[in-house]
């Protein structure tokens, strides 16, 4: 694997802990929503937030991506989706990132997410053959996802 750089700016090792997933196989547009409604939680209350997701108790508000999206009886949002999928794979990167802020020693009850980002990785392309000789496309874009903590 490859070397890769961190998003986030003025990452400062004794203050901060971060964590991330490259290529993984998720909607990268429900990677950002989900992204952005954990921004600014604790870990306990983003994993907390994204279990219920799964259960589909409740709804992560889809604010750029929300053409067609229904609304939702949450208080707070209006559209918005059960992305289960995305909101595992984000549970895992939470289990990581609290995994590495033990690492170093870090209170895991004040740690405080401020920096959530996804970025669309490779595009894995194939073809699905058709009628009388013809193909479609049939791409797949991969997402990296990256989680930053700090203690507060």
């Amino acid at each position: 694997m490859g070397n890769f750089d961190y998003a986030f700016q003025n990452f400062d090792a004794t203050k901060h802990v971060r964590a991330s997933i490259r290529e993984k196989d998720v909607s990268h547009k429900h990677a950002r929503e989900v992204a952005k409604a954990i921004k600014g939680l604790t870990i306990e209350k983003a994993r907390d937030y994204l279990q219920d997701v799964v259960a589909a108790k409740r709804a992560i508000p889809f604010r750029r991506f929300n053409n067609e999206v229904g609304h939702r009886s949450d208080p707070g949002v209006m559209s918005g989706r059960y992305p289960e999928k995305t909101a595992r794979e984000f549970i895992k990167l939470l289990d990581n990132l609290e995994a590495n802020a033990e690492y170093k020693g870090m209170d895991l009850d004040r740690l405080k997410i401020v920096g959530a980002n996804t970025h669309k990785g490779v595009i894995v392309k194939r073809f699905t053959p058709r009628a009388q000789g013809r193909a479609t496309p049939k791409n797949n874009v991969l997402t990296h996802i990256e989680l930053v903590a700090q203690e507060a």
